[in-house]
């Protein structure tokens, strides 16, 4: 692993066992991109992208007149604004004159062992110095007197490389930057497709997979969260990559707020990239010797396929973004009682539920919404973080401690972020919630946003929720978040911040979850937001865990599933056996298929256990137990996707131990076809010369990956689900 500068080509190249990122400086100082790929060991050419003299109407720089160099044409890494690239731009700046004219150009570098923390801001991390390097290149628009520090590191034997950015004001007068994302990239060609993941409540992460064509192509989220409409990622691919060939450059950003992430083809078929902060409803005041910090992009490189770009994420994101004491251990298996009772329960109906869970080997028992305030539905009382003891009467901490005496875990639910009109809390400080002054505020859930930019705001909140804390002795805690924002103003804050809001909010958000989760090391935290509407990267460096979605019919959460594993692990995915017919959906699926699909991940159960017949208790039991046997393969061992659901009629995956010693293949089948054809599924990730037992048949882990198995053999019903364990013999 090198990150090297060559002063005479002013070529820099960062490079490991898997990827090399080059980029260079002309003699006037504008960083160009070269190349971002495979490793290359030498790279000799200099400026290998031709000038190529364009029209006038590509405009060269006053100090480049007559040699055919445009801002316009040329292969950027950080292009401004106005100054001859005709191209989106990573910022914009208004400064005092009304103008924003500026394009900043190299003044220096460092390249230092290790990787900086981005202050306030979650982000991929190192735990020893020789795991990373980072370059620092340090640029400047003279005549402005702006300057920014572009940071790269790359990781050890990971084909990654992050980015991020620090804006700075050396001028002696304010200036508002109206605009400042994170990274750019300009590829040459643009002979890709494009992948996104939209989707909605219920719906989360739909991969949806185009061509790209000239013009700009945005996916973004303006709604104060990362969203569920749009996720924080984006790939582009080679036109015939598949999971397992061909080139795929994966950008994922860390920020659980407003992003954008715009690709652009040119009329000269080249690509540019650009991620970061959306500028819609942004600016940022930035006084004299200020600076604004960005959040960080990941770049992942693969040329073997869609999954490789996967396992890039997968490694990175279990050593280097989650944290804590969870990190490595293995996570309990849950009874969650929202959909069994939702508001309507009492201690009774509580431990009754917590007894049944125990027989059948449940080790957390987690209690949803309705325990605070007045909480007998979803109009009233949050932000009244204080135990209803008409509901319980001997409090959370007596329902918590008679449970943990029984040998369970006890978890929590919190919606901290929010607060309802209905509560003594509104009614103690009607201005607290994000609003614009004599103007309507829009409810969403009933509810409104407190203003977590207002350090008094969010200090009270968390001051409420230590107090239950330090009583109650919780393990668990889901954090939720089920609205998104609308009239977003910050009462006391001056005209000219007020649209600072949205990410004041997020540094406010960030602050009091790095101040939580410090103070209660040992809970186990699991983000939710209506479901997946903020599992993304940001909050998975506080939150080890995420509630993929709303949604737990299982033939749904096959394809969720499937695209959180493009960026996710196993481990950083909850999933649970719940009800028929499906509360979301209606659907009757076989308890076996229901359980397989939730069994993939992290694993719980959410049923009425007096609705359940008593062979399907004893089912239960028999999952629970056999997830338990094999819960560190699947947390933790290496996983691959085989069929894809959103293009056929099947899921199916494969988990994989790290020493390729063992393996778990699941399959499921979406529709029964009257004289089916036979699906012959290739896996992956075993050892090519060695031996397995596939139930009682030995096969060569070569055979297995080439020829593969007939895994819809003997399947004869829809939603069937087969799992097969894999051992080297």
């Amino acid at each position: 692993m090198a990150i090297t500068y060559n002063e005479e080509k002013k070529q820099f190249h960062l490079s490991n066992g898997h990827i090399s990122y080059i980029m260079e400086l002309t003699p006037q100082g504008y960083l160009l991109h070269t190349y971002f790929g495979s490793k290359i060991a030498d790279f000799h050419q200099s400026r290998p992208y031709p000038n190529g003299g364009r029209s006038s109407f590509s405009p060269s720089p006053r100090d480049y007149q007559g040699d055919g160099f445009s801002l316009d044409t040329a292969l950027q890494e950080f292009p401004g604004f106005d100054s001859g690239d005709y191209r989106e731009g990573m910022y914009e700046i208004t400064f005092p004159d009304g103008t924003k004219a500026s394009t900043m150009r190299y003044i220096g570098h460092n390249i230092t062992p290790g990787k900086p923390k981005i202050q306030g801001l979650p982000a991929t991390y190192v735990t020893e110095d020789a795991q990373a390097t980072t370059l620092v290149i340090h640029m400047e628009d003279a005549y402005r007197n702006i300057s920014a520090d572009l940071t790269y590191t790359l990781f050890e034997n990971l084909p990654v490389i992050t980015k991020s950015v620090t804006y700075k004001n050396n001028s002696n007068a304010t200036v508002m930057l109206n605009k400042a994302l994170s990274g750019a990239i300009d590829f040459d060609h643009s002979d890709f497709e494009f992948i996104q993941m939209p989707g909605t409540w219920s719906r989360e992460k739909q991969l949806v997979r185009k061509p790209i064509a000239e013009g700009v192509h945005v996916i973004d989220s303006k709604r104060g969260a990362s969203g569920s409409h749009q996720h924080p990622f984006m790939a582009l691919v080679n036109p015939k990559a598949t999971e397992h060939q061909g080139e795929v450059y994966g950008f994922h950003f860390v920020y659980s707020g407003n992003f954008t992430i715009k690709t652009e083809v040119d009329i000269f078929e080249n690509t540019r990239v650009l991620v970061g902060i959306n500028e819609f409803n942004f600016d940022w005041q930035l006084e004299t010797g200020a600076t604004f910090a960005t959040p960080e992009v990941v770049m992942v490189y693969s040329d073997s396929g869609i999954n490789g770009m996967s396992q890039g994420f997968h490694h990175l994101y279990r050593h280097h973004l989650v944290r804590g004491v969870h990190q490595y251990e293995e996570r309990p298996v849950l009874i969650n009682n929202w959909e069994t009772t939702y508001f309507k329960f009492d201690e009774d109906k509580l431990m009754e539920l917590a007894r049944g869970a125990k027989e059948l080997g449940v080790e957390l028992f987690v209690l949803d919404d309705g325990w605070f305030g007045e909480r007998n539905s979803d109009r009233t009382s949050l932000g009244d973080w204080f135990v209803n003891y008409k509901k319980l009467p001997s409090g959370v901490k007596g329902i918590a401690e008679e449970i943990k005496a029984s040998g369970m875990k006890f978890g929590l639910w919190f919606e901290p972020e929010m607060v309802s009109e209905e509560s003594e809390l509104y009614k103690a400080h009607p201005d607290w919630h994000i609003h614009v002054t004599d103007y309507p505020s829009t409810l969403g859930r009933t509810q409104l946003i407190l203003d977590w930019s207002r350090e008094e705001v969010r200090e009270h909140i968390y001051d409420m929720m230590v107090k239950i804390l330090d009583d109650v002795p919780v393990d668990y805690i889901k954090w939720d978040m089920n609205r998104n924002f609308t009239e977003t103003g910050s009462i006391g804050r001056p005209s000219e911040q007020q649209r600072e809001t949205s990410h004041r909010y997020m540094l406010g958000l960030y602050d009091i979850l790095e101040k939580i989760t410090s103070r209660y090391p040992n809970i186990l935290f699991e983000n939710c937001s209506g479901g997946g509407g903020r599992f993304d990267a940001g909050m998975s460096y506080y939150m080890s865990q995420s509630w993929t979605s709303d949604n737990t019919d299982a033939i749904e959460r096959l394809k969720m599933q499937y695209s959180n594993s493009y960026m996710f692990p196993p481990t950083m995915i909850c999933a649970q056996l719940a009800e028929i017919p499906n509360h979301q959906t209606g659907r009757l699926t076989p308890i076996e298929t229901r359980a397989a699909v939730a069994m993939s991940v992290n694993f719980g159960i959410m049923l009425d256990l007096k609705r359940e017949t008593p062979e399907d208790l004893e089912k239960v039991k028999t999952f629970i137990a056999q997830y338990k046997e094999n819960r560190q393969l699947i947390q933790f061992g290496d996983f691959y996707r085989l069929c894809n659901p959103f293009e056929t009629n099947s899921g199916a995956w494969i988990h994989v131990a790290p020493d390729k010693s063992e393996a778990l293949l699941t399959y499921v089948q979406i529709l029964n076809k009257a004289s089916n054809v036979f699906h012959r599924v290739k896996l992956t990730g075993l050892d090519e010369d060695a031996t397995y037992d596939v139930d009682g048949a030995l096969m060569s882990g070569g055979e297995l990956m080439k020829f593969g198995l007939y895994m819809n053999l003997h399947i004869s019903k829809d939603f069937e689900a087969k799992v097969v364990h894999i051992r080297k013999v």
